[in-house]
């Protein structure tokens, strides 16, 4: 889906008002009109507003006005207007309290390319902060409440733009769980499938040590993190696409 198939962002249009002018025809923004049952006049002009906007926003690049109009759970519909302006990221650290732990590696996936930066090395604020410019959509697993206010706390770090939290867009396509959990249900494979969050403390504490190897297998996996949320989202994509949209706008 595509924010042009969108009308939550309009002024009095929810959920069903949407579903209704999908079922009508109304499948993008050029096959909205006024006359489409259970609309009303000025629900109509509030749509037409929403659309001149929305028309003005695209050309613009602005993702801003979407975000800001559409509801959380929706916000999935940015991805394919915005992709390419979109970065995938995700943090290893060394425990759940940002101050008692620290952040040991972050990895940011954006356009096909992945960087790692790495503590001790070039994991700093002004290192994230350069990383992080050219991204519009931010993408991450749980990332409105551990890496984003993680990353605020340790670097002082502002991420105040719009943002897809894939965890609970996966429930809103009824995947639950953790990432792991989700890319089993939907046969994303991974390269080192035995390592988890506490593995990730545990390769830190031996890289610390000295131990040869550690610090690349993190990288590794904090990579894989990175990188599998983009078939994890697009799949999830696929899935909310078909449970709302009618089946010749999927197929089309």
């Amino acid at each position: 889906m595509r924010v042009e198939n969108t009308f939550l962002g309009a002024e009095q249009v929810g959920e069903r008002t949407e579903q209704r002018l999908w079922e009508q025809g109304a499948t993008r923004w050029e096959a909205f009109d006024r006359s489409y049952r259970g609309i009303g006049s000025t629900r109509a002009e509030r749509i037409e507003q929403y659309i001149d906007g929305g028309r003005d926003a695209l050309a613009d690049g602005d993702v801003d006005f979407f975000h800001e109009r559409f509801p959380t759970r929706e916000r999935w519909r940015l991805y394919e207007s915005f992709r390419e302006r979109t970065c995938f990221f995700d943090i290893e650290t060394t425990g759940l309290d940002a101050d008692s732990s620290v952040v040991t590696t972050v990895t940011l996936h954006q356009n096909g390319e992945t960087q790692t930066l790495v503590r001790g090395d070039d994991l700093t604020r002004e290192r994230l902060a350069a990383a992080f410019e050219p991204a519009a959509l931010l993408v991450t697993f749980n990332g409105a409440r551990f890496d984003i206010p993680f990353l605020r706390s340790a670097f002082g770090l502002d991420l105040d733009r719009p943002h897809i939290d894939l965890m609970p867009t996966c429930r809103r396509a009824g995947l639950r769980g953790g990432l792991d959990t989700v890319e089993d249900r939907l046969g994303v494979d991974r390269a080192l499938p035995d390592i988890g969050g506490r593995d990730a403390i545990r390769l830190w504490r031996n890289h610390e040590r000295g131990v040869d190897g550690a610090l690349e297998k993190l990288i590794a996996y904090n990579r894989e993190d990175t990188e599998n949320m983009v078939p994890v989202l697009e799949q999830t994509i696929d899935r909310l696409d078909r449970k709302l949209l009618p089946d010749e706008t999927v197929d089309g």
